[in-house]
């Protein structure tokens, strides 16, 4: 088994949080398309069951690894023995089907699914409100990690954890229980350059997004005060290769701290206007090419 494997999203098929993107695509059609293009797994999303065995299940003709699976968390709100019992289940699907590492998304007060400008995010505005929070995101890591799966923190656009000094501060507080998924898309969307934050984080992270960016519609976004649905409609993301970050260099700092797990190609675009094959191939072929030439050195 190779230490790095290329994965996707199947929000390159169809958007759970904007149904009208993709929502008439069927799991079949993004499983059968990824695995034709190369892809050895998936992460989930809604169109998948919601069992340990359905979604081995499902997987299993296709002979597709589980990835992970996002888990929308509001634990800023509960504390850490309710979301404990709130994401058993979640965990156990997820170590049944062979999956190390689960994407926490915080969603408490998030606005990522609303049309509301980006800057009017949740913060926790004192040192007390980020430590309360990061002690009991501490516990349930303990919890998950005790079942054989890492949480893997993904800061994201419109929560509470989207810029790299919130980056910062998560990794500051919480226990080393608490892995980071690196979003090289919503670090730079969010005010980072991701390979200044990987550097620097890279001790943690222990799963990756390669969601690429057009720069220039990033400064649209900032510019004119857009949501993220916003974003995602008119072309802020892409996949690599196609965008304007680079990923060779993600890529060696990955490759010089021996990471070991998953590159997922996520990127949310409109399959109408960016056609899901085309686009999962080109995120495939790019990180293919980069990951072979490095292996030949």
């Amino acid at each position: 088994m190779p230490a790095i494997r290329i994965g996707i999203n199947p929000i390159s098929w169809s958007n759970d949080d904007l149904p009208s993107l993709g929502g008439e695509t069927p799991l079949s059609t993004a499983l059968t398309e990824g695995k034709q293009i190369g892809y050895e797994g998936f992460e989930l999303n809604g169109k998948f069951p919601k069992d340990a065995k359905g979604v081995g299940d499902v997987l299993r003709p296709y002979d597709l690894a589980l990835v992970s699976g996002w888990y929308s968390s509001r634990l800023a709100r509960r504390s850490a023995a309710e979301e404990i019992d709130a994401i058993a289940s979640h965990v156990h699907l997820l170590a049944e089907n062979g999956a190390k590492v689960l994407v926490y998304g915080e969603v408490a007060d998030s606005i990522q699914g609303q049309r509301i400008p980006l800057v009017e995010r949740p913060r926790f505005h004192t040192e007390q409100a980020w430590q309360t929070y990061a002690d009991k995101l501490s516990e349930l890591a303990q919890f998950t990690l005790s079942k054989g799966v890492r949480l893997a923190y993904h800061h994201h656009m419109g929560a509470y954890v989207e810029s790299p000094s919130d980056i910062d501060t998560l990794m500051r507080l919480t226990s080393p229980d608490v892995g980071l998924l690196f979003d090289a898309g919503h670090c730079y969307m969010g005010g980072g350059e991701p390979i200044e934050v990987l550097r620097k984080h890279i001790d943690r992270v222990c799963h990756v997004h390669f969601k690429d960016v057009r720069k220039a519609v990033v400064q649209l976004a900032r510019n004119n005060l857009w949501s993220f649905p916003d974003c995602i409609i008119n072309g802020t993301f892409t996949v690599p290769g196609d965008g304007d970050i680079d990923f060779a260099a993600l890529l060696d700092v990955l490759l010089a701290a021996d990471y070991h797990g998953w590159l997922v190609v996520e990127a949310e675009q409109d399959p109408a206007v960016a056609p899901s094959f085309a686009y999962a191939q080109k995120g495939y072929q790019t990180l293919r090419g980069l990951l072979d030439a490095r292996v030949a050195r």
